[in-house]
């Protein structure tokens, strides 16, 4: 493709990425992030082009290379003799979860603090060869619907515009524009796995399928999200239906008996909660008298729906109460306790938390209440 196309094609995505964006947000000035590599820099510059107000860049150092403070202070340089208002945000880079994972939490935190405006779009380089290689290492590590969908252009604050173009267009922007980019190194060393994937994985499965891949896969990625949004929708008005369904009657002998013994016939002979339903997740706080730490959920509501649909609820409600590292095992015996309950108890989980089911209800509460109560 020419280069006078490519950059066409950049500033058309840009237009148009900016333009289906919600009111509220379209007329807030764009965050752009740059780090100075041809994706980047594409994006800021062609922001740049179809935006009549002022145009902010963070330029984010990480401090992981030598002469990454001067780098970055150039290219903020450059960035404002273009006419964009540009700033370098350094961090520290944490090693939890490993190196990549921490520099990608880091260099949000600074972009979502550096946005100018609550409402402003953050806008982030990402290119049609990144997402195929997202796909892949979500098949790698075994993932679910949700990380085989990949990124999508738009997820409040984050705007993709480039999704749906290669690396080679930003490439081609870039040089037609004259201006310098920076490769980083780490995009091409072998001790990370996203760079294998790019030099090396994705190039052999070109040559032994004939081509067009990372198109199959980003297409692929594209199909699942219409999944995911489908499931997200179904799985959001059973979380409701649990959260609103009134249990189990409680056993009146039981119930005299203290808030952690059985109540409906049939369910944990472990403690339990007696307590009324504490009300719908909206504005819910933690019960004291009980040690829930987040809305129960009806069994019964629950196992009407299909295990996919039953397990996200599970996941969404689990992580969103402090449960740390869900595993798969884990959630499946979560789930065993609406589709395959026979009496058994529940999952310890991470973060102190352990689940248990109750008069017909899902329960999940810190493991020392229990403890503490005794």
């Amino acid at each position: 493709m020419p280069a006078g196309a490519a950059a066409q094609r950049v500033r058309a995505a840009v237009r148009d990425a900016l333009a289906a964006l919600p009111a509220p947000v379209r007329t807030a000035p764009p965050l752009v992030g740059c780090s100075g590599g041809a994706d980047s820099t594409a994006l800021v510059l062609a922001v740049r082009a179809v935006v009549d107000g002022p145009v902010h860049a963070a330029v984010v150092d990480h401090g992981l290379q030598d002469g990454s403070a001067q780098r970055s202070a150039a290219l903020a340089d450059r960035l404002r003799e273009s006419g964009v208002d540009a700033a370098v945000h350094a961090v520290e880079v944490g090693v939890a979860g490993g190196m990549e994972a921490a520099a990608r939490r880091a260099r949000r935190a600074a972009l979502l603090a550096a946005r100018p405006d609550p409402r402003s779009p953050v806008l982030l380089g990402h290119t049609l060869d990144d997402q195929a290689e997202t796909v892949l290492l979500g098949l790698a590590r075994g993932s679910g619907a949700r990380s085989l969908a990949g990124m999508r252009e738009w997820s409040d604050p984050w705007l993709r515009p480039l999704l749906g173009l290669r690396r080679a267009d930003t490439a081609r922007f870039c040089a037609r524009a004259g201006v310098e980019v920076w490769d980083d190194p780490h995009n091409a060393d072998p001790r990370f796995t996203r760079s294998r994937l790019r030099h090396e994985v994705l190039p052999l499965l070109e040559d032994v399928l004939g081509g067009g891949v990372a198109g199959a896969l980003a297409r692929s990625a594209g199909q699942l999200r219409d999944d995911d949004d489908a499931l997200a929708e179904r799985a959001g008005l059973l979380r409701a239906a649990a959260e609103r369904a009134p249990g189990a009657e409680p056993d009146t002998e039981r119930d005299r008996a203290g808030p952690w013994t059985t109540g409906a016939p049939g369910d944990s002979a472990d403690s339990s909660p007696a307590a009324p339903h504490p009300g719908t997740g909206d504005g819910w706080s933690p019960d004291t008298g009980t040690g829930a730490v987040a809305v129960p959920l009806d069994a019964a509501a629950l196992a009407t729906a299909p295990a996919a649909v039953r397990r996200r609820v599970l996941r969404e409600w689990l992580t969103g109460a402090g449960v740390r590292a869900l595993t798969e095992p884990q959630l499946r015996a979560a789930d065993d306790l609406v589709g395959r309950w026979r009496g058994q108890g529940g999952p310890t989980l991470g973060g102190g938390l352990e689940l248990t089911r109750a008069r017909g209800r899902l329960v999940l509460r810190h493991q020392r209440w229990g403890r503490d109560r005794a």
